[in-house]
């Protein structure tokens, strides 16, 4: 089995911690996304990562398609089995996706676009939807108990990510944000494996 991934990828970051964390046996394949290597190409017809291939040459892509065929390959390991708690998880990991969208649209825009075609507009509405985000996410921090779940795994992922690209820019009003890495990996000590 094997997970194509970018080194900065929250998502890619997502699925690694969560295949380790849960058991999951998988090769870790980084690939250069600045172009369409065609080792990527053949295993996601869409060229994006992460991508996880199983055994059997089945192409999974999606983080939250890859989530979810990690928790059935596991049994269950990554999300709760109570409807309420699961839609708890869901919305989480769906919050922290959301806000690496929005960061990824702020870092492509500046990235691909020539300086004087740089639409500020367009990045100053991207940022406004992560603060809201972020400020949700400190005012009904997840609670984490000792088994994470995907929901977990995906703020870790965005807060190592937007601790990557946006350094000093987020943190100040959000004490507990700031301290939920520590706390992640206490008890997914595996984390330090994935700091940037």
């Amino acid at each position: 089995m094997k997970i194509f991934y970018s080194d900065a990828s929250p998502y890619s970051t997502k699925v690694r911690m969560a295949a380790l964390y849960a058991g999951l046996p998988a090769e870790a394949v980084a690939v250069d996304t600045s172009t369409t290597p065609p080792e990527l190409a053949a295993v996601n017809p869409l060229g994006k990562i992460p991508v996880l291939v199983t055994d059997e040459g089945l192409s999974v892509y999606d983080s939250r398609a890859i989530m979810n065929y990690i928790d059935r390959q596991t049994r269950g390991a990554l999300y709760p089995r109570n409807a309420a708690k699961r839609t708890e998880a869901d919305i989480l990991e769906a919050t922290a996706d959301g806000i690496c969208d929005c960061l990824l649209s702020i870092v492509y825009e500046r990235r691909m676009r020539p300086e004087e075609k740089i639409h500020q507009g367009w990045i100053d509405r991207q940022w406004q939807k992560v603060e809201r985000a972020l400020d949700h996410l400190e005012a009904n921090m997840p609670r984490l108990g000792k088994k994470p779940n995907g929901g977990h795994f995906a703020l870790a992922a965005m807060l190592r990510y937007i601790e990557l690209r946006f350094a000093g820019q987020w943190q100040r009003g959000r004490p507990k944000l700031k301290r939920y890495l520590s706390r992640f990996e206490a008890v997914f000590p595996d984390y330090a494996k994935f700091k940037a």
